[in-house]
């Protein structure tokens, strides 16, 4: 980048007005007050407001305007997870009074040096995360940042117009994702009644899973060893990535040695993956290996026999009975799955052509999905990175 393309850099103490909110358990005697709707920072999300879970807060009549949003308002979180640091949205307007509480900033943009849309594309962008990230005050898995360290921020500083139209070209983009996301949504409901109306309701035997399959798992190899994973070729799975979905690729790999030594074994494309315990909605969750891999303890390896079970009906069976699989040994001394358990799961099993017969519909639906997925990422890399090149004044004319 020519130093000729670069926009000049001004702090944000010098283009907006910056302040906290309102400090929550007070007491405030009821004679002088009001009780109002607040925003706190679940109500902020990335790029948007979600006012349906509304809380309200008891000020002083003085302390409203002080602590009210108005509509251009640009609203950041102080603080959370990493994901979350920085995270804001411009306030609409829709309630009024609308009080915000201490965890968020309220920044106030002055009209004639910037725009509240453009500076909120800016703080969602690379370059304003670099900036969050290295002065967060850091403990373990949470950030924080300082209204003194968000004011010294530095803002690349276009002219409105060109700052209309960055925030039009990304729009755009964004709409189009938008799109392409509600259509993903539909579709999944839609192959969701076509599965539940063709795999689960016929007659066929019911068989458990390890009759009619192999079912194995893994281990994670010393972190402590860099000969077991600096330079793997090996994909290994973490639990975290079985998710619904069809592995392609993992985030890490493990070295041959790592493999021979410990004894994992690379489980063929194909095999069914189960997820036995994980945070949140992550237990029971399943997925297909398109690729030989490893995987890690946490996961369940199931490995059709070919003559009996086809792999895509097994998971699509899985998927369907997501909720039933995750209740199961609840209630008893068992907290989590284990293979035994994973074994003992009950399938209706009509023949594999019949299987193969029953899935087509539903695997042809996935395919249309996968490929919207596809497309819906492209775009969202499209905008990353025009987002960087508008930015910095490198690719000026395409927003013009």
């Amino acid at each position: 980048m020519s130093a000729d393309n670069a926009f000049p850099y001004a702090p944000l103490s010098d283009l907006a007005d910056v302040t906290g909110g309102v400090t929550l358990g007070r007491t405030i005697p009821d004679g002088a007050s009001v009780e109002l709707p607040y925003l706190r920072v679940a109500n902020v999300q990335d790029g948007y407001i979600d006012t349906t879970d509304m809380n309200t807060v008891r000020v002083l009549r003085s302390e409203v305007q002080r602590y009210a949003a108005r509509k251009g308002d640009l609203l950041l979180t102080e603080g959370g997870d990493f994901d979350k640091l920085g995270r804001g949205a411009v306030w609409d307007g829709r309630i009024d009074p609308c009080l915000h509480q201490n965890h968020l900033f309220r920044v106030r943009c002055r009209p004639a040096k910037l725009l509240p849309e453009y500076l909120a594309v800016y703080m969602a962008s690379d370059e304003g995360r670099r900036y969050f990230l290295s002065i967060a005050k850091q403990t373990t898995n949470l950030a924080t940042i300082n209204s003194s360290q968000l004011k010294r921020m530095p803002i690349p500083q276009p002219g409105l117009d060109e700052q209309r139209r960055i925030v039009e070209v990304l729009a755009a983009l964004r709409e189009q994702e938008r799109a392409i996301e509600a259509a993903i949504s539909k579709g999944r409901l839609i192959r969701q009644e076509i599965a539940r109306d063709t795999l689960f309701q016929q007659e066929a035997d019911i068989v458990p899973v390890r009759d009619v399959a192999v079912v194995g798992s893994g281990s994670t190899p010393a972190r402590a060893r860099r000969d077991y994973w600096s330079g793997g070729a090996v994909p290994w799975v973490r639990t975290a990535e079985i998710s619904f979905n069809v592995i392609h690729e993992t985030a890490e790999h493990v070295t041959r040695k790592a493999q021979l030594e410990t004894g994992l074994r690379v489980y063929p494309p194909g095999t069914v993956l189960l997820a036995m315990y994980g945070e949140g909605v992550t237990r029971g969750r399943s997925a297909i290996l398109d690729v030989g891999a490893t995987i890690n303890q946490a996961a369940a390896a199931i490995v059709c026999d070919p003559q009996k079970l086809d792999f895509t009906y097994l998971y699509y069976w899985l998927e369907g009975h997501y909720e039933e699989i995750r209740g199961i040994g609840q209630g008893s001394n068992q907290t989590n799955l284990n293979s035994a358990l994973v074994g003992g799961i009950k399938l209706l099993l009509p023949s594999v052509e019949e299987q193969r017969r029953l899935v087509a519909p539903v695997d042809a639906f996935d395919l249309k999905l996968r490929a919207d997925a596809v497309e819906l990422e492209k775009l969202r890399t499209l905008r990353r990175g025009l987002l960087d090149n508008l930015l910095s004044g490198t690719t000026r004319r395409l927003a013009a």
